[in-house]
């Protein structure tokens, strides 16, 4: 092992970090700081976390407010590009990573740290996402990762190893879900969704209404735009975060934003996940039909190149690239057209756009009506689809002369 004087972990007091802080003293001899970051996840997560990581033999707990940062700076930007990884996910867990890793390195620079240390899985995405954070950031720091380390391998071998030390935690064998929360979404994944022919069952869901259960009434909101960023909801003019929390409140009682997929990981394997992401699932419907209203066939049609690509760049955890930035500045070029409005109906689990306006609609009611018009004249079509076409009119007589 080598050799560390202070080591900086992103703590989430779970059962795999509390394990982490005595494992760290014990195996390389140093001092342990925990690093939180709250990104969102509810104030009862937070709850206790700084006197239990002391606890747990960590030398201080810096807990940090990313709330903000995280909505404006990594959420709102990533939804300008319509990324959705693998047609369905939308990069809840994903969209984190940075922003906390960021934040991990700032704390390390701060405390003089030598070494930084996270408590993902050696079978998962977010080892990745942090230590190329790492890499971008801090490529001096040693970086650790128990996980690829000590010889336990299940809930039992840590429950133990804690037991053994006499310290305290609120995770127990029966607790079979892994979740991660954030102001974005809730992931779910274990238990009886490792089997793909189960259908989950309630106690999976946690943040939505289940939608057979949810009013019979449906609820019309109101996002308005500015050049890509959204600032009210009903009229109510919003920092990023609050505009998110609302839009979860009011999305999550008609039970909006469930998935339940099977997607492949960065490490090769495939995994099933269950999602729940409702006010992003508004916010992402109401963005693409407000950019329909103000982008050409063209614009468009890269914008949602763009997407796609970037979906797996915020996917495999490259942020800080220049792959990123260049996605990025294509994105925030087009939202400075995705100015107006969007009314979004949520009824029993759907988010329907209904109404779309914008003070720069492409859209106009003269040219595309099926009425009479003054504006439009149909023979223009015929010499368009022949020259459109001429290509294969060329290739389909050359055919004929063979």
């Amino acid at each position: 092992m080598q050799q560390v004087k202070k080591i900086v972990l992103a703590y989430s007091g779970g059962l795999d970090t509390s394990a982490i802080i005595p494992w760290l003293k014990e195996n390389y001899g140093c001092e342990v700081v925990a690093f939180a970051a709250d990104v969102g996840q509810g104030d009862e997560e937070l709850e206790g976390l700084h006197d239990k990581a002391i606890a747990s033999g960590a030398s201080e707990c810096y807990i940090v407010d990313l709330k903000e940062e995280f909505v404006s700076e990594y959420i709102f930007p990533t939804v300008t590009t319509g990324a959705i990884y693998e047609g369905e996910y939308l990069l809840g867990t994903s969209m984190a990573r940075p922003v906390i890793a960021k934040a991990q390195v700032e704390i390390a620079r701060k405390v003089g740290a030598d070494a930084l240390c996270h408590g993902c899985t050696g079978k998962g995405n977010d080892q990745v996402r942090f230590e190329s954070t790492f890499a971008a950031l801090a490529p001096d720091l040693t970086v650790i990762a128990p996980w690829r380390e000590w010889d336990m391998v299940s809930r039992e071998d840590l429950l133990a190893y804690l037991a053994e030390r006499d310290i305290k935690t609120t995770a127990s064998a029966t607790k079979i879900y892994s979740r991660d929360a954030n102001a974005w979404h809730i992931s779910h994944e274990g238990g009886e969704l490792e089997d793909p022919w189960q259908e989950p069952t309630k106690q999976v869901w946690t943040m939505t209404v289940d939608p057979e259960e949810a009013p019979d009434t449906p609820e019309r909101i109101t996002l308005s735009f500015n050049e890509g960023k959204l600032t009210h909801v009903n009229d109510e003019a919003l920092s990023p975060y609050q505009a998110l929390v609302k839009l979860n409140t009011l999305a999550a009682a008609h039970g909006v934003g469930r998935i339940d997929i099977v997607e492949n990981r960065l490490v090769g394997m495939k995994s099933r996940g269950c999602y729940e992401t409702p006010g992003g699932t508004v916010l992402m419907k109401a963005y693409k039909a407000l950019e329909t209203m103000v982008l050409d066939k063209a614009a468009i049609k890269y914008r949602e190149q763009i997407g796609l690509e970037f979906s797996h760049v915020m996917y495999d955890g490259r942020w800080f690239t220049a792959i990123n930035d260049a996605l990025l500045a294509g994105a925030a070029s087009f939202a400075q057209k995705v100015t107006g409005d969007i009314v979004v109906k949520l009824y029993k689990g759907q988010a329907t756009v209904t109404q779309r306006r914008s003070p720069n609609s492409l859209y106009s009611e003269d040219f595309a009506t099926f009425g009479a018009d003054d504006v439009y004249d149909q023979k223009h079509a015929e010499g368009f689809i022949r020259l459109f076409s001429l290509s294969s009119r060329i290739e389909a007589l050359k055919n004929q002369h063979r």
